[in-house]
C-alpha cells in the first residue's frame, strides 16, 4: 500500500523531531493503514562508534518508538499504548548501512483486539530483525507493547490511586 499524506508528513516529522534525528537513522517509509514502517541506519559521522561501526545505541534508538506508534494509529483514540519492555542482541558489528522493517499484521491487531477486549489489556510482543543490505542480521530487537481500552485503563489508575492514599 502506498503512502498517504499523512503517513509522509509523520515520516518528515521523524527527520524534524531532534531525539529521533540524534539517532543518526531515517524513516524511509510508512504505509498508509501503518501496518507496516521502514527505516535506514546509515554509518556515518553520527552514528560510528569508537571502533568504527554503528553504535548499538543508534539501532536501538532507531527502531525504539516504532511498534507503538504504530499501534497507537492503528487502534486509535480509545486505546492507550506504552512500551513496556525491550532487548536488543548484537549478532555482528555494523559496518554498511542497516535496514529495519516494522510489521503489524492484521492477526495481530485482531489479536490485541481480542485479548483487550476479554482482558481489557494486553502485552503483546513483536520481534524486529536489524539487516544489511545483504540481508545479514546484525541485531534483533524484541519489544513488548502494553495496550489497554482507555477506559479500562483510567479504573487501573484510579485503583492505584485509591491504594496509594
Amino acid at each position: 500500500m502506498p503512502e498517504s499524506w499523512e503517513t509522509k508528513r509523520m515520516r518528515w516529522a521523524f527527520s524534524l523531531f531532534p531525539a529521533y534525528r540524534g539517532t543518526g537513522a531515517k524513516v524511509t517509509y510508512i504505509d498508509a493503514s501503518y501496518q507496516e514502517l521502514r527505516i535506514k541506519i546509515p554509518l556515518s559521522w553520527r552514528t560510528r562508534n569508537y571502533v568504527g561501526t554503528i553504535y548499538g545505541g543508534s539501532m536501538y534508538g532507531a527502531v525504539d518508538p516504532m511498534y507503538m506508534l504504530m499501534l497507537m494509529k492503528i487502534l486509535g483514540k480509545d486505546y492507550v499504548v506504552w512500551d513496556k519492555a525491550a532487548t536488543i542482541r548484537f549478532r555482528r558489528p555494523g559496518k554498511h548501512t542497516l535496514f529495519a522493517t516494522f510489521v503489524i499484521t492484521d492477526e495481530d491487531i485482531a489479536a490485541i483486539k481480542a485479548q483487550i477486549a476479554s482482558q481489557g489489556e494486553t502485552d503483546y510482543f513483536f520481534r524486529l530483525e536489524i539487516k544489511d543490505a545483504e540481508g545479514k542480521v546484525n541485531a534483533e530487537v524484541d519489544k513488548t507493547i502494553y495496550a489497554a481500552s482507555k477506559t479500562h485503563y483510567q479504573q487501573k489508575l484510579a485503583q492505584r490511586k485509591a491504594k496509594e492514599s
